[in-house]
């Protein structure tokens, strides 16, 4: 047998995208090509100890990792748990996600040439964090992320344990309010967030037009463009210790008279003045807005500086569509127009050429917030998966806080479909130690840098549970992505999901207290609750009442459910958010599974992987027996099938999904809008991005890439025939 060199592993992993005269596929290559990259890549750069004694205080000693974490525990049970954890015998499924765990999150020298930890030792650092010294709950955890059931998100996996880290929280979210101090401010704390790592988003609704007067001068304000300018220098200028670019995001009122401008910020020939290339832009949209484009009617743009004034309150803190007419009507708020169907179409122009705007259904999660009495949900993240209520601030000429209001984060992490399907008879204990995990994420923070966000984190503890390997899970199953048994496996899915993790939370509230507000949410009452104790929630196809059974996952009762809203009407929540569904990009391929709820791009995915160049990524657990399962990919479902499954998920999620829609090349600003409409009637709570697929010459390869988005060729913008019904807007 000849010696493997330094890049067989390349050659293997290239193997997966070929037949065998058999006309069957070399999945297998790609296990091979794992074990030639840690043969080859890993091994000869991994600094070995003779003890876990040893490398602990080796590690300790020359500050990789906290010394505070390990003092939560004994050193017979660290070196225990560290022994367990060998013990399971880790392999990763494929070559990405070696690649990516050795390349993202394992620990190394600080030259950067050797590594100092492997993937066991990274769970059991994770786990011995998120545990807080609960032996029993660290054992737990540390299996449950090896055998890949829970995974929490890359700032908790990355930083957990570490001595010179960021935050382990995933996303914020702040307000700009209508003054200098307020902008400075979020510019400054956006600064201080990313340097910690987390992806930042703003709320830009209420700074006042462009034009608008400043101390009774008019026809002076800038806008909010030169605001996106400096966050968006504010965001490439930060990153984590060169592991995390600085990220970030901002949303404006589809009704601020500068939307426009805003959406323009992103066309390929905007003036270099005015274009946004790294900030990721999103959309808050109401009802009427759709209302405005079915009648083919214009829509008004609320002047925010006026709104302030004749209101008493920001034009972020008004329902618009509740307001549409009266707002229409009063005199003192300077209003202009623009086509309802031509901001529709601009938008679908703009996501053709970016991939961008992001869409928050306004009035779809305000419908859906349980704290409608603590205020509005005015924005999301970076991902659009958080829906929270926030509050302003005020400060003094000095930028100091006169009113802290409350900002947003969030903690975040995933279930593994497959993984805890496999395991479905303990899928209370999995839901109930990943709740308590993401919510010692929120007790563990150092948020001293946002004092905003410190409060909103301290009243809430918001978390977001979310799940990846959908697909995975259907295919394995022979389950069709585009069919009524996926729509209604991720419906009972979430609604088990929903009731164990409401239970978690009020058990932890009995020791952690209930979040500030509780007795003015909706939680309280038991009126969120309607929908689950006043019906019986049974499948609706025989395939998968068959498929829970076999595999063990008992559905909550109605009854269950009614005892549950009791004992939280009682007891409380520790927690006043507890899930979301995030993209999961990089832990999807981590975990070798397949993102969020989203179907695969292609049964074997072609990434570009820095100087390795190609790496080739079958789709999790993919053989020649469930191939035609993964064949109909994201880009040939239809939006449909995707829409009709976040859909699903989205009646027990309290806060949002990422919903990322594939196109063609052939496809069209109307396709576009027959989406949104789609989406929105189905009452989806956002739309993360769109991604196109560009056609290539036969024969050559197609690359897939998160990055990429590309305009499609000869798209032409369609032609409104002007009535009400018009199919060309399908709205």
């Amino acid at each position: 047998m000849s010696t493997p060199t330094s890049d067989s592993y390349i050659a293997l992993n290239a193997l997966t995208r070929f037949k065998d005269q058999e006309g069957h596929f070399h999945f297998a290559a790609d296990k091979q090509a794992v074990q030639q990259y840690i043969a080859t890549q890993i091994e000869p750069h991994r600094k070995t100890f003779a003890s876990v004694r040893e490398r602990l205080d080796y590690l300790v000693s020359n500050n990789y990792y906290d010394e505070a974490v390990l003092h939560a525990y004994d050193k017979p049970f660290l070196e225990e748990l560290f022994a367990l954890a060998h013990a399971q015998h880790f392999e990763f499924p494929s070559l990405m996600g070696a690649m990516k765990f050795y390349t993202s999150y394992a620990l190394r020298s600080d030259d950067k040439k050797t590594y100092l930890e492997c993937f066991e030792e990274r769970a059991v650092m994770c786990a011995l964090f998120l545990a807080q010294g609960d032996t029993s709950r660290a054992r737990a955890l540390t299996l449950d992320i090896i055998a890949n059931r829970f995974q929490p998100a890359t700032p908790t996996f990355l930083n957990a344990g570490k001595k010179r880290r960021g935050e382990f929280i995933s996303c914020y979210l702040l307000r700009i309010e209508d003054n200098m101090e307020s902008i400075a401010r979020g510019i400054a704390t956006s600064l201080q967030l990313s340097k910690r790592g987390g992806g930042v988003a703003l709320c830009l609704t209420n700074l006042r037009e462009t034009g608008a007067p400043i101390k009774g001068f008019e026809n002076q304000a800038s806008g909010i463009v030169p605001v996106m300018k400096l966050l968006e220098d504010t965001f490439s200028y930060a990153n984590q210790l060169g592991q995390r670019q600085g990220a970030g995001a901002v949303y404006l009122h589809a009704h601020h008279p500068d939307i426009m401008r805003f959406l323009d910020t992103k066309r390929e020939n905007a003036d270099e003045k005015v274009r946004i290339k790294s900030l990721s832009l999103g959309v808050v949209v109401p009802n009427i807005t759709f209302t405005l484009a079915k009648e083919n009617k214009d829509m008004a743009l609320f002047s925010p500086y006026d709104v302030q004034k004749v209101y008493g309150c920001a034009l972020s803190d008004i329902s618009v569509s509740e307001k549409y007419d009266e707002l229409l009507a009063c005199d003192q708020i300077k209003k202009t127009y623009i086509s309802a169907r031509k901001f529709f179409q601009t938008i679908a122009e703009l996501q053709f050429e970016s991939g961008y705007p992001y869409l928050l259904f306004e009035d779809t999660v305000n419908e859906r917030n349980p704290h409608k009495k603590a205020g509005r949900i005015v924005m999301s993240n970076l991902c659009s998966e958080i829906a929270q209520v926030s509050t302003p601030s005020t400060f003094n000429a000095d930028l100091q806080f006169t009113h802290i209001g409350e900002d947003i984060c969030c903690n975040l992490g995933s279930l593994n479909i497959a993984a805890v399907m496999d395991a479905a008879p303990d899928f209370p204990r999995i839901v109930k130690d990943a709740i308590y995990a993401l919510d010692s994420v929120s007790r563990s923070s150092d948020l001293q840098c946002a004092p905003s966000v410190k409060k909103g984190n301290e009243r809430n503890h918001a978390v977001g549970l979310g799940a990846m390997n959908l697909h995975g899970f259907l295919a394995t199953h022979k389950i069709a992505y585009a069919s009524a048994e996926a729509v209604d496996f991720t419906d009972m899915f979430f609604y088990t999901l929903a009731y164990h993790a409401f239970s978690a939370s009020c058990d932890l509230a009995q020791t952690m207290g209930a979040f500030a507000g509780f007795e003015q949410s909706e939680y309280a009452d038991g009126s969120y609750f309607k929908k689950y104790t006043e019906h019986d929630i049974t499948p609706a196809t025989t395939r998968v009442a068959e498929l829970l059974h076999e595999c063990g996952l008992a559905l909550p009762t109605r009854e269950q459910w009614i005892a549950l809203a009791a004992r939280i009407a009682k007891g409380g929540l520790a927690n006043a958010h507890l899930m979301a569904v995030a993209p999961t990009g990089s832990i999807s391929y981590l975990s070798s599974c397949t993102p969020s709820l989203q179907p695969v791009v292609s049964p074997v995915e072609t990434r570009k992987e820095g100087k390795v160049g190609r790496v080739y990524v079958p789709a999790y657990s993919i053989d020649n027996d469930n191939y035609r399962y993964y064949e109909q990919g994201a880009y040939d479902v239809g939006f449909e099938a995707i829409i009709d499954i976040v859909a699903a998920a989205q009646k027990h999620v309290d806060q949002a999904i990422s919903l990322t829609l594939f196109m063609t090349s052939q496809a069209t600003t109307r396709d576009l809008n027959r989406a949104y409409i789609y989406a929105f009637k189905k009452k989806c709570n956002s739309i993360y991005y769109v991604r196109i697929r560009q056609d290539v010459l036969e024969g050559s390869e197609h690359l897939e890439s998160d990055e990429v988005f590309a305009p499609p060729q000869g798209d032409k913008p369609f032609r409104c025939d002007g009535s009400a019904e018009c199919q060309a807007c399908m709205i």
